[in-house]
């Protein structure tokens, strides 16, 4: 059950410190309220739980019993329409929520990003912006937000900006958090887009965001570069087959300067999202290429010069079947300028009998990111049937059973 006298005071006391009230700027006096409503959407209706209603109903009256709100009720009956802050016992309420479920009241906020700004202002570029953001919200008497994310923001931006020796991103995860994956998987986004904001330098067409962290001698793992076919290289004077390798080849992206000529003997040329399906691929006709998502900066060098050396090819890229799917197609076409049709990615894959127990609904986030993709006509149909039917699949099925597929028909 929901602690509902947590969240009414809790919801009223942030509104009453985000409103101008709390600034003294206010030129309208308006009451700081909450309607049943937005505490439990079911309140009104019908279909409401009960239990929920009257713990909801008793948790106002002990707020009021406290004198920290008032409320009105709807005619005689007990159901409640509008519940109001005592604007004057702010201070209590926050110290009540405080003592007793851990809530920060305004001056806790306030003086931990004073201390945010007294540790890490003047001390790197991007670092002292930031702070002096900080600085204006507390000028104009609002409650910081969100400071614990700005704290870790702070600390990537000052080792960052400071840095003088080459790290791999996992390094400098583990010297700035104590943690490997931290700035990967928690921080990354808002570090390069606070560093890209700060030099004016925006992520363009033919970049991944986190590119603009080799500026500041930190790079992600060594790039392996990852071909599996009938392919023939010309390396520093030899030619190296890498038919050979039946499981694939991987090299480094530094080996990439030495590379000259690339033959693509097979008729397909395919990009391959997920590294499991990449291992999976097979076929005498298709050359397969590892991708791992976004094509990095490598990535798009290999494709181009692979194209430029192979332009009777078909070029092919085989993904999820999803949001995430489809825009990495759209960044590869469009930062490589090769055009890649979609390959086991359709309605097919979707209604095939074998993949229907792998099938996902949609998330919200996937539902805003494919009404956006519908907007473009190569994805419209595809993108349409994904939201229709609330559903959504990943590679690596796919690729298990048509490499399972070509097996046995080599065995017959």
């Amino acid at each position: 059950m929901v602690n509902y006298e947590e969240k009414i005071l809790t919801l009223l006391a942030d509104k009453y410190r985000k409103s101008k009230k709390d600034r003294g700027t206010n030129v309208i006096a308006r009451r700081t309220k909450l309607t049943p409503s937005q505490l439990y959407k079911s309140y009104t209706k019908n279909d409401g739980d009960i239990a929920q209603i009257d713990s909801l109903n008793e948790a106002i009256r002990r707020c009021g019993e406290k004198g920290f709100v008032t409320y009105d009720r709807e005619g005689f009956i007990s159901e409640i329409r509008c519940i109001y802050l005592v604007d004057e016992k702010i201070d209590e309420i926050e110290h009540y929520l405080e003592e007793t479920y851990g809530y920060e009241p305004k001056s806790v906020k306030q003086r931990y990003a004073q201390r945010l700004i007294d540790t890490y202002a003047g001390r790197s570029p991007a670092a002292n912006r930031e702070c002096e953001k900080l600085r204006q919200v507390l000028e104009n008497h609002k409650t910081p937000s969100r400071l614990p994310q700005i704290e870790d923001l702070l600390k990537a931006l000052v080792f960052i900006e400071n840095n003088q020796e080459t790290l791999y991103l996992r390094e400098a995860s583990s010297l700035i958090y104590g943690d490997s994956k931290y700035l990967e998987e928690t921080m990354l986004g808002s570090v390069c887009r606070a560093l890209r904001d700060f030099l004016g330098r925006p992520c363009g067409e033919a970049e991944v965001e986190d590119e603009i962290l080799e500026e500041y001698h930190i790079i992600r793992e060594r790039q392996r570069l990852c071909l599996k076919g009938d392919v023939t290289v010309q390396i520093q004077g030899k030619t190296l087959e890498l038919g050979a390798f039946r499981n694939g080849f991987e090299f480094f992206a530094e080996e990439l300067e030495n590379i000259g000529q690339i033959q693509i003997r097979t008729p397909f040329f395919t990009t391959v999202e997920n590294y499991t399906s990449w291992l999976r691929c097979s076929g005498a006709d298709e050359t397969f290429f590892y991708l791992g998502g976004y094509a990095t900066r490598h990535q798009r060098a290999l494709l181009k010069k692979i194209y430029s050396d192979n332009p009777d090819r078909i070029y092919r890229h085989f993904g999820d079947i999803d949001a995430g799917g489809l825009y990495i197609h759209e960044h590869l076409c469009r930062v490589t300028g090769i055009p890649f049709r979609l390959h086991k990615m359709s309605r097919s894959q979707l209604e095939d009998s074998r993949f229907q127990s792998c099938l996902h609904p949609l998330t919200e986030q996937d539902r805003i990111r494919l009404r956006s993709l519908q907007k473009q006509e190569a994805y419209r149909d595809l993108a349409g049937y994904l939201l229709e039917q609330n559903v959504k699949l990943e590679q690596e099925v796919v690729s298990y059973y048509g490499d399972a597929i070509a097996y046995r028909n080599m065995q017959d």
